[in-house]
């Protein structure tokens, strides 16, 4: 890896090996290179990525593609910029690649969406973007705007597929469509349990794009596991997700980002712990540990939220709660929300600070509010969601790529 992408790509550490006996579970990036190079082959390529698009070794899909005489003629970055800084909601300009001198076309800024002067030079649109498997994460919208400009101009789209790092359990309320938004573009569970390439699979189908999709598969990956098994690299995918514990409490703890409570945006511990100055941790903690909840711990702890990450108490000594992950595999980070909220509520019912707009955008509806301000127990909302979860299976597995 050359001196700019170490500098461009941060390395956080490799997370285990493939289990014994597999074989190494290879990005899609590593297995269009060796297996599927046709596909790019006499084409002008825009390859659609941030920091996070290496293959196993930490190399950069920029340096693996231009190695292989790929023609890259564009690059093009989604929220938080081509190499991962920018804060969520922060407008990226578009650049330069000061190592390439390709154009790196901001899709966070002036646009969302690939305009046909930027697709001028390409006829075939590459997508290497790691996403985190919660619904609120915005590189499936990204994905989508891409597929809708690219159908529209008549290219190609090939999505570079990568292992969902948190796993295929399937968790939390279906989105209302009417609740569509860049933080929630197609109708899935929060924790919805698939790859970017079938999401852009299932959207292509769904929502009427039509563009022509070839989806490469991660091999070797199987539904089951998640990041603490592939044996791939962890890179931060964005400034406040800043190790995989964070990925998993993600689906949960981002829904207080709809209330007064901070999530700890800008600390080292962001989404792994809730807090506000008036918190009362001692009652909200006594409330919230009588569920048992499996495969976390909840300890008490106080924080700093800190300007510019956080918009909540920035700045100021908060009480909060720490969730710790004892099993990943038992922890279900969206009944830990609804149990944790469920307690503040009880505690707090004039502090907790709905955000109507926020907070229904981030649920996918107004029901999930609306039971929590009226005090329905956790395990009826839980048991309300089941049916739209099934018809979500049935929906979904015509576009399931792995076992």
């Amino acid at each position: 890896m050359t001196s700019h992408w170490n500098f461009a790509v941060l390395l956080l550490g490799l997370l285990g090996g493939s289990p014994a006996g597999r074989p190494p579970v290879r990005p899609g990036l590593e297995v269009l290179l060796t297996d599927r190079i046709r596909l790019v082959a006499g084409q002008r390529v825009g390859l659609v990525t941030n920091h996070a698009g290496i293959d196993r070794a930490g190399v950069h899909a920029v340096e693996r593609l231009r190695r292989a005489g790929v023609q890259l003629t564009a690059l093009f970055s989604p929220e938080h910029g081509f190499r991962g800084r920018a804060d969520a909601g922060e407008s990226v300009a578009s650049s330069v690649d000061s190592a390439t001198g390709l154009p790196i076309y901001s899709l966070y800024g002036r646009t969302s969406s690939p305009t046909p002067e930027m697709l001028q030079g390409v006829d075939l649109l590459l997508i290497d973007l790691p996403d985190v498997g919660a619904r609120y994460y915005t590189y499936i919208s990204t994905t989508i705007a891409v597929m809708r400009a690219a159908a529209a101009e008549g290219k190609s789209v090939v999505v570079l597929d990568r292992p969902n790092p948190i796993g295929g359990a399937v968790q939390g309320p279906v989105l209302d469509p009417a609740f569509r938004s860049f933080v929630g573009s197609l109708e899935v569970p929060i924790r919805h349990g698939m790859t970017l390439g079938e999401q852009a699979r299932l959207a292509n189908a769904e929502l009427g794009i039509g563009v022509r999709l070839t989806v490469v598969e991660a091999a070797g990956w199987r539904r089951k596991d998640d990041a603490t098994v592939t044996g791939l690299p962890f890179l931060a995918p964005s400034p406040n997700l800043q190790s995989l514990e964070s990925l998993f409490h993600y689906p949960g703890t981002c829904l207080f980002e709809g209330t007064a409570l901070s999530v700890g945006r800008g600390t080292d511990a962001a989404f792994r712990q809730i807090g506000a100055p008036w918190l009362d941790t001692t009652q909200v903690l006594a409330r919230a540990r009588r569920a048992n909840l499996p495969g976390v711990r909840l300890e008490s702890t106080t924080f700093m939220p800190v300007r510019p990450g956080d918009g909540k108490h920035p700045d100021v000594l908060v009480a909060g709660i720490r969730l710790v992950m004892t099993d990943h595999q038992r922890y279900d980070p969206i009944r830990t929300a609804l149990v944790l909220l469920e307690a503040v509520v009880a505690v707090h019912p004039d502090q907790v600070g709905f955000i109507p707009a926020s907070f229904d955008r981030l649920a996918g509806g107004s029901a999930l509010r609306a039971d929590l301000v009226a005090r329905r127990p956790v395990r009826a909302i839980l048991a309300g969601w089941q049916l739209r979860l099934g018809e979500f299976r049935r929906r979904s597995r015509p576009f399931l790529l792995y076992r």
